[in-house]
C-alpha cells in the first residue's frame, strides 16, 4: 500500500476579503476531489491572499497513486486565478 501527499503553497490573484478567498479556493478542492482524493485547504487561514492546499491518496499501486497526484498538480498549476509558488510531494510505501 502507498500513501501520496501534496501540499500546494498557493499565492492568490485579485482578492480583497477571506470571502472572495472561500469564493476562490472552494471550487478548487472541490475538482481535485473528483480525481478521487482528500483535499483541504491547510492552511494560512488568517491571509486573504495565501493559502496552503493538501491532498492526499492511498493506492495499492506505485503508478496509479504517482498519475493520480501528476492531474491534481498539473490542474492546480493550469488555473490562471492562482500562483502556485510551491508544492511538496511525500510518498510512503511499504517499506517506510
Amino acid at each position: 500500500m502507498f500513501i501520496g501527499a501534496l501540499e500546494f503553497d498557493i499565492l492568490l490573484g485579485d482578492v480583497h476579503s477571506l470571502k472572495q478567498k472561500r469564493s476562490v479556493i472552494r471550487p478548487v478542492v472541490a475538482e481535485l476531489q473528483r480525481f478521487g482524493v482528500s483535499a483541504a485547504e491547510g492552511g494560512e487561514h488568517d491571509k486573504h491572499r495565501r493559502t496552503l492546499l493538501g491532498v492526499a491518496l492511498v493506492s495499492s499501486e506505485m503508478g496509479h497513486l504517482t498519475q493520480v497526484l501528476d492531474k491534481c498538480e498539473r490542474h492546480v498549476a493550469a488555473r490562471p486565478e492562482l500562483e502556485l509558488l510551491a508544492v511538496r510531494r511525500r510518498i510512503f510505501g511499504p517499506e517506510d
